[in-house]
């Protein structure tokens, strides 16, 4: 539905000086349960930070609708791609450590990766997956890749069969891949896979005893949300994603109990609770930017760009390092100012909204002390039209295949094995009156 939607332009002056108008004081809790309500958003949870305290932090609504279960700090949620910056972290710290270097060709450290084309075999460095710049379509393989049955290693193998939109290093596009790929130099740099290697790096030293990076992790969790969507207007629980496989471009798990103290720490340089868990110049690192997103939107927004496992922005002179995440039935937001110290996080368990990023959007007014908009009543407007546009798109595609009238047991010959170098083995199979499409690579998607 993101495609349906182009958000509203918020104009917002940053001036940061955090002579807070009192919105968050005073407003956020009422807003945000008054917008809920108009998103169909079964919950919520937010953690904000300021000069190394939690300011606010809390949960709304439901982790589970049918049980009435509510959301807390502790609720745990997949966090998606918010797991890229946890990855970029690791990449650089080995760096530091003088294992790797961002400009290591990627086939030095993984003698498995090749590419589709033998200068990109040859030229393909760290630094370049970690960027979203080897020439990959914007999710290029993702819908198979996805929730599949293919190895971390098996998925880096499989790109040696793929054809990139793009030249090399010619464009940003965003490559779940590339970070795969990257968590498997981890491995090989570190002898530790990327999971352990996240645990003994910041998960144990921060404390963050209720995150985690495999599904089995999560669902046996008492503390974990259920996953939500839309259809047809209606809010529906759906099976949240198992993408352990993918790692280290979406598969942590975690609560906004955990994440204030990743925020705390990188908003402090690597320090947390007095002691430093990352050395400065690493998380720096981290904040240079790599690949040139977009040109800015103006209003004081004059680049877009993206660093290691961090989308980099300015507004009104402000560094802003940022990232999303988006899962089957989970959105989620990071958000730091590091020059003012002041971040935050938010969590929320269905994929059918916006109002994760209205509330990034209407925090960034109050503490610029920009006069009141609802962000989240203009985000919905446009959102509520791109629904409805699509819901008549389907209606009409529905009347195209009731009014076809193909042969009787047509789809029956279709019916076999078929290969792709790319998706693998897809077995069309004849049933009672249709066919079925089904992939071997991802066993969810059935057609």
């Amino acid at each position: 539905m993101k495609s349906l939607f182009s958000f509203a332009i918020i104009c917002i002056s940053f001036q940061l000086s955090f002579a807070q108008g009192n919105f968050i004081k005073d407003s956020l809790d009422t807003y945000i349960k008054r917008e809920m309500t108009r998103w169909n958003l079964p919950g919520l949870a937010i953690a904000i930070v300021k000069d190394g305290k939690v300011v606010l932090m809390k949960g709304y609504g439901y982790a589970d609708v049918a049980k009435k279960t509510p959301v807390t700090e502790n609720t745990e949620f997949q966090i998606a791609s918010n797991s890229k910056a946890f990855t970029g972290t690791s990449v650089a710290l080995l760096e530091h450590y003088g294992k790797l270097k961002l400009d290591d060709l990627v086939k030095t450290h993984l003698s498995y990766f090749k590419m589709q084309d033998d200068y990109l075999t040859n030229h393909v460095t760290i630094r370049d997956v970690l960027s979203h710049r080897i020439g990959y379509e914007t999710f290029q393989t993702d819908l198979l890749n996805w929730a599949g049955t293919k190895t971390r290693k098996e998925l880096v193998e499989n790109m040696a069969n793929v054809t990139p939109k793009f030249g090399f290093r010619e464009k940003y596009g965003y490559c779940n891949m590339g970070f795969v790929t990257a968590g498997e130099v981890i491995l090989a740099a570190s002898d530790t896979t990327w999971d352990d290697y996240l645990k003994h790096h910041f998960f144990n030293p921060l404390g963050m005893t209720r995150t985690g990076t495999t599904f089995q992790n999560f669902i046996t969790s008492p503390n974990a949300s259920k996953a939500y969507t839309l259809l047809n207007g209606n809010l529906f629980e759906i099976m949240p994603s198992k993408v352990d496989n993918i790692g280290a471009a979406g598969s942590i798990t975690s609560n906004v109990n955990d994440l204030s103290k990743w925020v705390m720490m990188q908003l402090d340089n690597g320090k947390y609770n007095g002691k430093q868990v990352v050395p400065s110049e690493v998380i720096q690192k981290t904040r240079e930017s790599n690949t040139i997103v977009g040109q800015g939107r103006g209003k004081g927004n004059s680049f877009n760009t993206y660093g290691l496992g961090w989308f980099l922005k300015d507004k009104f002179g402000k560094k802003i390092v940022t990232h999303d995440g988006g899962a089957n039935g989970f959105l989620s937001k990071t958000v730091l100012v590091p020059e003012d110290k002041f971040g935050y996080v938010i969590l929320t368990n269905s994929d059918g909204q916006y109002l994760f990023d209205a509330i990034d959007a209407q925090i960034m007014n109050d503490i610029t002390n920009q006069p009141y908009v609802n962000v989240s009543a203009v985000y919905y407007k446009g959102f509520k039209e791109g629904y409805d546009e699509e819901q008549n798109v389907i209606k009409e595609l529905k009347k195209e295949v009731a009014a076809y009238k193909a042969p009787a047991d047509a789809y029956k010959k279709l019916a076999g094995t078929y290969s792709n170098k790319v998706y693998g083995k897809i077995t069309i199979e004849a049933k009672e009156g249709y066919g079925e499409v089904s992939f071997g690579i991802s066993p969810t998607i059935q057609r």
